[in-house]
């Protein structure tokens, strides 16, 4: 029997098939998993595990019963992009990252126009867990504090793009778009020569220019460094991997040293001057004398060097005031207020649970909703009305009552579904998109992105970190 002969579309968009035809982007792909059977695409992903395994091609899994290390998991049934469905995706993420900049460089440096002119409540920012006091004041060059963000975007049941989360401060995930792709090459030769697919083996290159523009004022040839928490960390292959694209020093916090308010890396031929620093690490562990004075993984006196132009730090310090979930709502505005444009990607609807009105019509109808706790990442404290206990949302209730700062609400959106090989054939699964966003002097938008497609039948989250997993994601040429 071939794969997709008992294929049912669940009700919702479906990216693959229209009443029950291939769209035209998928035509190529779904005759040639037509002519497969369950045995060859089960070979083919055995292959794909065995080299992401042997390559250490992980990501953490916190709570799972195999323990916190698993092989990558990625499907072998690519999403595809047309073209002009990408266009508007790219001109939307542009937008919003522009947007973005400019809101976190008024908020540090400049007039607080968005204060001012009452586009968000002052108290709302500087409540966000990611607000940083001390980031007042310290210049970014070119007023780019978001140098690579990632942009979670899905597909409603009607088919239309919406922005679902913003991340800026460290995101992850682009590493695992490289190999994705580099693993659909060897699985599917034939059916990949088959499309024009724009490419995305470029990013290091692209990262790296990035970084190098936004080097202190004066210096013409930067060294430029990629910050990481050490091998333990859940992302480290990640590290390593864009240290290795970029042809540049993968560093721990031991490897350097603050003299006179300015960053220096141990050689074996002394000290070497440090200009640009892509840090995945945390704002809080940075710099144990600005902030967490028990943080064994940054560099002491860091934010000197930082606030005496002497380093950049590539993201900016503080940049978790702009991708609170409880600031996410108002993106939109910023767009209208800095740029004067309209917003070319929607956000999903969302609701204030500190504003009175909102949030009684939310706890009215908790079993409708959505419900996110403002400050966590990764799908954590996500409680989703439909498919919750009586007893999970008698508790949101509570922690929303007696935090509403804390939490959002939105409308559960039927995420887009795409065939999936689990249980053994192919079956409809929910995704979304997290599309990489690299901005130096100009701003470059990553070809297609990661997507995560939740695994269990029916579910909505999609976070590889709770057990999701990943296809790799076509962009069309024309």
């Amino acid at each position: 029997m071939a794969l997709l002969d008992d294929y049912e579309s669940p009700a919702g968009f479906c990216e693959v098939f229209d009443a029950d035809e291939p769209r035209r982007e998928y035509a190529a792909l779904v005759a040639r998993l037509q002519s497969l059977d369950g045995a060859d695409l089960e070979e083919r992903a055995a292959i794909v595990d065995d080299t992401f395994r042997n390559l250490g091609i992980t990501f953490a899994v916190y709570g799972a019963d195999e323990g916190i290390e698993r092989t990558w998991p990625m499907d072998l049934v690519p999403r595809i992009i047309a073209a002009e469905e990408w266009r508007t995706i790219e001109a939307g993420l542009i937008q919003r990252v522009r947007a973005l900049n400019a809101f976190l460089e008024d908020l540090y440096v400049g007039e607080r126009t968005a204060f001012r002119d009452e586009i968000i409540p002052p108290w709302l920012v500087t409540s966000a867990e990611g607000f940083v006091r001390g980031a007042h004041g310290i210049d970014v060059v070119g007023g780019v504090r978001c140098v690579v963000s990632g942009i979670d975007i899905v597909r409603d049941g009607a088919g239309t793009y919406r922005v679902l989360e913003d991340n800026l401060r460290v995101p992850s995930g682009i590493s695992y778009v490289l190999e994705n792709r580099a693993a659909m090459r060897r699985a599917f030769p034939v059916v990949f020569s088959q499309y024009a697919v724009r490419g995305v083996d470029d990013y290091g290159t692209v990262l790296l220019r990035a970084l190098r523009d936004l080097a202190p004022r004066g210096v013409a040839d930067p060294t430029v460094v990629v910050l990481t928490p050490g091998v333990y960390n859940s992302a480290y292959f990640e590290h390593t991997f864009l240290a290795r694209s970029m042809g540049v020093e993968l560093v721990e916090g031991r490897d350097l040293v603050v003299d006179d308010h300015k960053l220096y890396m141990h050689t074996t031929r002394g000290l070497r001057q440090i200009h640009v620093v892509y840090r995945r690490i945390d704002d809080d562990f940075l710099d144990p004398v600005a902030f967490d004075r028990n943080s064994m993984l940054g560099v002491p006196g860091l934010m000197s060097a930082v606030a005496a132009g002497t380093v950049t730090l590539a993201n900016a310090v503080g940049n978790g005031a702009a991708d609170d979930k409880g600031v996410y709502p108002f993106v939109p505005a910023f767009i209208r207020h800095y740029l004067g444009e309209e917003p070319i990607l929607d956000n999903v609807d969302t609701y204030l649970l500190w504003e009175d009105e909102q949030r009684a019509d939310v706890l009215g109808r908790l079993d409708e909703l959505v419900v996110k706790p403002v400050a966590e990442a990764g799908g954590t404290g996500i409680v989703i009305g439909p498919q919750a206990t009586g007893a999970e949302l008698d508790e949101v209730r509570r922690q929303v009552e007696a935090d509403p700062r804390g939490f959002i609400a939105q409308e559960v959106v039927q995420l887009s579904t795409h065939p999936t090989y689990v249980e053994g054939g192919l079956n409809p699964r929910h995704l979304d998109l997290r599309p990489f966003v690299v901005a130096g002097r100009t701003i470059d938008v990553v070809p297609g992105g990661l997507t995560r497609v939740a695994l269990p039948e029916g579910s909505l989250i999609v976070n590889s970190s709770k057990g999701g997993g990943s296809k790799d994601t076509w962009v069309l040429e024309s």
